[in-house]
């Protein structure tokens, strides 16, 4: 049996990955309808892979599909949500699930009301090396979890009509865009953020966004994070590290984070402590690599949502988490604005 999907926005992140990669791929689910506001896209995309072309967002809430993916800009999210929910329609939502943690706890809440389920796109966490990673650190081979860093930047100039280059339709530039899905990452390795503190700017594109930002953090375990997120360097020069550091070693990660399902992650583990070494020797030991065959994360998201629909259970990426990253990331903008450190709550 397989879940039948409908998307909303088609023309952006869902053609370019979700729809291909993801939906046309997955052994559990089928496209059947798609609408976006581009309609000359949508209307090729659906002949392209065989969906309905709807003409309106209602049209498409009209049709059979059991869940209806929403690709849209950030400020239509919370409005299609809450129409999806009453059209009795499961939803898997792009992050940012709305633009303020208000909208976040009204979509759960009408999915909660309309019984159907609400999940959360944050498809970084299906990548294979972060699944390889997880698994070392919940085994303890990385020993007292101290420092995690997260590092994500693009080269994104002003655009016209670009949506995420204005907060208002967006909720905010490079954090929002690129910190959420680093937080997020850092999170599900080390549990929940306890306190935020955060510097943003705009130190190379002239827009209303921040292309700058730079958050610490400190999780409920008592580690530390780091995350930097840039919409103002190259896209060669950014490598998109992934750190994770342990008393017992690290796992450090190339490339793993982004839209790809590749990169390159190492780790450097031992049994223990040992002794002080006044010499500090760092030595030519270059630890283990971490390869396991790679997982396309957009397929590996969707066949999680209908896999969970298909059984009646819990989205494994909620929208409980949707609403979390919300609180997050609204405690950093309150930080950078305020110049303190922010609890989340």
């Amino acid at each position: 049996m397989k879940i039948k999907w409908a998307v909303l926005g088609s023309a952006g992140i869902a053609r370019r990955r979700t729809i291909p990669e993801g939906i046309a791929k997955a052994s559990n689910a089928e496209l059947t309808a798609v609408f976006d506001a581009n309609l000359d896209a949508n209307t090729k995309l659906a002949a392209q892979f065989g969906a309905v072309a709807c003409a309106s967002e209602a049209e498409l809430l009209a049709t059979d599909a059991d869940a209806v993916y929403i690709a849209t800009p950030a400020w239509l999210h919370c409005g299609q949500v809450l129409r999806a929910a009453a059209a009795g329609k499961h939803v898997f939502c792009e992050k940012p699930l709305g633009m303020t943690v208000a909208e976040g706890a009204q979509m759960l809440q009408a999915s909660a009301d309309a019984g159907v389920r609400l999940g959360t796109g944050f498809m970084m966490r299906y990548h294979a090396q972060h699944q390889a990673a997880l698994r070392l650190v919940r085994e303890g081979r990385l020993g007292t979890p101290v420092l995690g860093r997260a590092q994500l930047s693009c080269w994104y100039p002003p655009i016209a009509g670009a949506w995420r280059q204005n907060p208002e339709e967006g909720g905010g530039g490079s954090l929002m865009d690129l910190g959420g899905h680093c937080i997020d990452l850092l999170e599900m390795f080390f549990g929940p953020a306890r306190s935020v503190l955060c510097i943003t700017g705009n130190l190379v594109q002239e827009y209303a966004s921040e292309d700058t930002a730079v958050v610490l953090l400190e999780f409920a375990s008592g580690a530390k994070g780091v995350v930097d997120c840039l919409f103002n360097v190259p896209d060669a020069s950014s490598r998109n590290r992934l750190e994770l550091y342990g008393s017992l070693g690290s796992i450090l990660a190339e490339g793993t984070i982004g839209q790809g399902e590749l990169g390159s992650m190492t780790a450097h583990l031992e049994d223990g402590a040992g002794e002080y070494a006044a010499q500090q020797e760092r030595g030519a030991d270059g630890g283990f690599s971490i390869s396991p065959a790679p997982v396309n994360m957009y397929r590996a998201e969707v066949e999680a949502f209908s896999k969970a629909l298909l059984e009646g259970a819990a989205p494994p990426i909620s929208g409980e988490d949707g609403c979390w990253s919300q609180k997050v990331l609204a405690a950093c903008y309150e930080s950078a604005r305020t110049g303190a450190r922010v609890v989340v709550e």
